[in-house]
């Protein structure tokens, strides 16, 4: 397959490379992922195309998360500039969107030689082993852990063997998806898979990937449009998915209680919690761009206490009112949680904001 054959059809080539070694390959949205957008793509980009007609040329995905937004406008041609919080979020986007070049055949190659190890007891088995883990997965993903740190030529690529194992890990935890607590008395036993990327090295020349807080990255950014999904209530995304962070940083914290979380002061987001309607009106007037997008649930006061809505509608309205004119469409959408709400009546809002000269 020449060069253009594999710009235009970058999927195509990643199964070509994974069927030579042996392996199956994975998408960026092959993830449950609270708060993701994956089934709003069209009614996000209808909205958006209704305003600008085409393709937007520049997209800014402020909250990132798993990157489907981002990846969508990435793949429709759009450069992309995606920020999230979380180690292992940010490692997916660099593997999927970044413009630093990397070649899939070493890491299929690496990938096959990850996944015929001889697993060991490690940090991951000594303190996961047993609970969201069967003890011999997790002595797997911690020995293929120990071994991405030996063998990984590039950042890029280093990201991308650390997000297959993240993704396959994923998929056997004794979890409904996300890690505030396990299955007792659940073991899954089903082996790890490792898989190829389905991607291609010669994407995302102009894309920029970050990992930091939003507040001081936004000044520093400007596009045509900014889309904002900030989290929707207290529930902090470093403790749902606090062990994939784990895993990914690799930085061996110590854990503790019965859900074997480790210190996360440092990752707490202010958009969960009392301040969030005061940060929210801070990163609105800072963000440089011609139409801001924000997604927001309708849970204003609906739910439990830690599930309502952390920004009142009336912040959201006022602080985009500052920056233009404001639109809000609506969507019936059932959502992914933790399994501790309804949704009953769960409607998905996207406020549109276009901004003033």
């Amino acid at each position: 397959m020449d060069k253009k054959a594999r710009i235009s059809n970058p999927q195509v080539f990643a199964v070509e490379v994974a069927t030579k070694f042996g392996l199956e390959t994975f998408n960026l949205g092959n993830r449950r992922y609270l708060g993701g957008k994956s089934k709003l793509l069209e009614f996000i980009d209808g909205h958006l195309r209704g305003i600008i007609k085409r393709t937007p040329e520049s997209v800014f995905d402020v909250f990132a998360g798993t990157g489907v937004v981002a990846d969508y406008y990435a793949s429709k041609g759009s450069s992309v500039i995606a920020n999230d919080l979380l180690q292992h979020n940010y490692l997916g986007l660099q593997t999927f969107l970044s413009p630093q070049s990397i070649d899939i055949y070493k890491v299929a190659e690496k990938l096959l030689h990850l996944q015929n190890l001889k697993p060991h007891v490690n940090y991951f088995s000594k303190n996961f082993g047993g609970t969201y883990f069967s003890m011999r997965n997790s002595k797997f993903i911690g020995t293929v852990r120990e071994e991405i740190e030996l063998i990984a030529d590039s950042p890029r690529e280093k990201a991308a063997l650390i997000t297959s194992l993240v993704y396959a890990a994923d998929r056997v935890a004794n979890t409904v998806g996300h890690y505030d607590a396990f299955h007792r008395g659940s073991d899954n036993r089903n082996e790890i898979t490792l898989k190829l990327p389905n991607l291609s090295q010669y994407q995302h020349p102009k894309n920029k990937i970050f990992n930091m807080d939003s507040l001081e990255l936004a000044p520093e950014v400007s596009t045509e449009v900014a889309y904002l999904d900030p989290p929707y209530n207290s529930r902090q995304y470093s403790d749902t998915y606090h062990l994939l962070e784990n895993l990914a940083s690799w930085s061996k914290p110590e854990v503790f209680g019965v859900a074997r979380k480790f210190d996360r002061t440092e990752l707490k987001s202010d958009f969960c919690g009392i301040r969030a309607p005061q940060v929210f009106d801070e990163l609105v007037q800072t963000i440089n761009a011609e139409i801001i997008l924000v997604s927001y649930s309708n849970n204003s006061n609906k739910l439990n206490m830690r599930s309502n809505a952390a920004i009142p509608d009336e912040i959201i309205t006022k602080s985009l009112k500052a920056r233009g004119s404001v639109s809000v469409k609506e969507i019936d959408f059932g959502v992914f949680t933790t399994g501790k709400t309804s949704k009953a009546g769960h409607k998905e809002r996207l406020f549109v904001c276009k901004v003033k000269r």
